[in-house]
């Protein structure tokens, strides 16, 4: 069983920033993608972003490309999510992930989930 465990979240006004960590405890396997996602209100869980086991590939949702960064500590079971110029429409629950198979952009492909850290941008 793989655990995670989110942090960094909290209220931030618009144009500010934040860095999202996870740490990955328990059984640990090599090899895995790690994304982040996130979900507003009556809203579906959708992608933000998700980085290779080596951190030398990364992707990115059109919706937060140039202002996110996704990155991998050197251990490799850290990962985390640079915020910056946020804008309202980033205020959502937002979630780390571990791959499992399939598609890095849907949440179907992904086994492992966090609790989730709430990130609430102000106008």
């Amino acid at each position: 069983q793989v655990q995670l465990v989110e942090s960094g979240g909290g209220l931030v006004q618009a144009g500010g920033s934040l860095r999202l960590s996870c740490a990955c405890s328990g059984r640990t396997v090599s090899g895995y993608v790690m994304g982040w996602f996130r979900q507003a209100p009556g809203k579906e869980r959708e992608f933000v972003s998700a980085v290779s086991w080596s951190g030398g590939n990364t992707y990115y949702a059109d919706s937060v490309k140039g202002r996110f960064t996704i990155s991998r500590g050197n251990a490799k079971n850290t990962v985390y999510l640079q915020m910056n110029s946020l804008k309202p429409e980033d205020t959502a629950v937002y979630y780390c992930a571990a791959h499992n198979s399939g598609n890095y952009y849907s949440p179907s492909g992904y086994g492992y989930w966090g609790q989730g850290t709430q990130v609430t941008v102000s106008s």
